[in-house]
């Protein structure tokens, strides 16, 4: 019979899983905070998430509970109902807590030292009628506390197999997995290393997996997995393809040479400004930032505005003549960053145009009205097509990046109207702060996951 784990999973999984003192304490917090929306008589308490189906990893202080409320309500009334209950919960436990805003509002508040989301949805009668987004999380803990039952390790070792490889998060910033979906991969392939094999021999981009075989939507995403609860959702949604390439070499490396690295997190290390200097120096090229305040929209809206500006600008920057080695972008609690490393960043003042062929002569004659006495020299001819030498408009990056047609061309909307209020072009190592420290160390140390863990063995 072949053994469930390996010895190095079974001294992971002795340091991961929860012991009967911490469970208890979770669950027993999550009970008494679920009897409180009971006793409220308005909603039904629910305890959803990782606790609930007993797959959350030793250490993890984060506990969900929901708050059902009469689908009949109307959108402000589950509002006003939902943040009233859970202020009055928050505060009858002692707890200090925030507003936070998903589809609509919620609570969070730290309770005896946990991280407590008070989440109001509507209680409705199947997933095929939520009415907003959270909805679906009581279906997918009813749904999936019975069926991974004797997996519960596996989802544990999947998990942290993902946070060592970088993947695991759904947010917009991260582009990886969510809990449900490590779970809907246990339950699809039997166990954590069918799952790990799958992934490093058969996954390939647009790859299908539908638990109970109803899809009813098609996908073009890197990775589609059909809710288990909704056969019109895609639970990878939001699963890069770069982030699915990691894990597919993460797992084969893990296949080839299993050791506990593959199951240890390591958090990015933050770089100096001495050290932004001196690697500049070393890569011979040019450091851009375009630095602006932080919208006070929550990430998941943002993320994706500052991906697209980051594309925008570089396209700008393209088309204007200036080369780019790697780009990329970074949101901060208090400002966010858009950070091109240029391979060139400035251009000679004279720009050559290409014009119509001379056989065309409609084309011709308005090219010619157009730059007649404009030019530092042409029209002229060459072969069988006319060229101009013109002043070039941006002979730097800096000078495009402060222009108009860079606010103008194809910013987030949230993004720029931050930007039209106050931004900031930073050059080279002007480009460092704090806040932006371990965004820089990740960005000029890009390596796969697994690259990393060969160079530390």
């Amino acid at each position: 019979m072949t053994q469930r784990f390996n010895e190095y999973e079974t001294e992971v999984l002795e340091s991961i899983r929860p012991g009967d003192g911490e469970r208890a304490e979770i669950l027993g917090l999550g009970g008494e905070l679920a009897d409180a929306v009971n006793k409220s008589g308005i909603a039904k308490g629910m305890i959803t998430g990782s606790v609930a189906r007993d797959t959350w990893v030793s250490g993890d202080r984060d506990l969900d509970v929901f708050m059902l409320f009469p689908p009949e309500l109307t959108p402000e009334e589950l509002e006003e109902k939902g943040l009233s209950l859970a202020k009055a919960i928050a505060k009858e436990f002692g707890g200090d807590y925030v507003e936070k805003y998903a589809q609509h509002p919620y609570l969070n508040a730290d309770i005896r030292g946990f991280d407590v989301d008070l989440v109001p949805c509507y209680a409705v009668e199947d997933a095929s009628k939520i009415k907003s987004a959270v909805d679906r999380t009581p279906f997918h803990t009813r749904y999936m506390k019975s069926r991974i039952a004797d997996k519960t390790d596996d989802v544990r070792l999947l998990k942290m197999f993902s946070k060592a490889c970088g993947v695991y998060g759904s947010d917009q910033m991260t582009g990886g997995f969510a809990g449900y979906l490590c779970e809907i991969f246990i339950c699809y392939y039997g166990g954590f290393r069918e799952c790990i094999k799958a992934a490093a021999e058969d996954w390939h981009t647009g790859l299908v997996i539908d638990l109970e075989k109803h899809q009813a939507k098609e996908f073009d995403d890197p990775l589609i997995v059909i809710d288990p609860t909704d056969p019109r959702r895609n639970v990878a949604a939001s699963l890069t393809q770069t982030r699915m390439s990691e894990f597919c070499e993460f797992a084969r490396g893990y296949l080839k040479n299993p050791s506990e690295e593959f199951f240890v997190r390591r958090t990015g290390m933050p770089m100096s400004k001495k050290e932004l200097s001196a690697r500049l120096k070393e890569r011979g090229t040019a450091l851009y930032g375009i630095v602006f305040k932080t919208p006070g929209i929550i990430p998941d809206v943002i993320v994706p505005q500052l991906k697209r500006s980051e594309g925008s600008v570089a396209a700008l920057l393209e088309r204007h003549g200036f080369g780019i080695n790697r780009c990329g972008s970074f949101m901060g609690d208090d400002n966010c960053i858009i950070l091109f490393e240029m391979l060139t960043d400035s251009l000679p003042a004279v720009e050559k145009r290409l014009g119509p062929p001379v056989r065309e002569s409609e084309n011709s004659e308005r090219f010619i009205a157009k730059h007649l006495g404009k030019t530092m020299s042409g029209p002229y001819i060459k072969d069988d097509r006319y060229y101009v030498e013109i002043l070039r408009r941006y002979p730097t990056v800096m000078s495009l990046l402060k222009s108009r047609d860079f606010v103008e061309c194809g910013l987030g909307k949230h993004v720029k109207n931050s930007v039209m209020k106050k931004y900031d072009i930073v050059r080279g190592a002007e480009c460092h702060s704090d806040e932006f420290a371990v965004f820089l160390g990740g960005f000029f140390e890009e390596k796969s996951p697994l690259v990393k863990i060969l160079e530390r063995n």
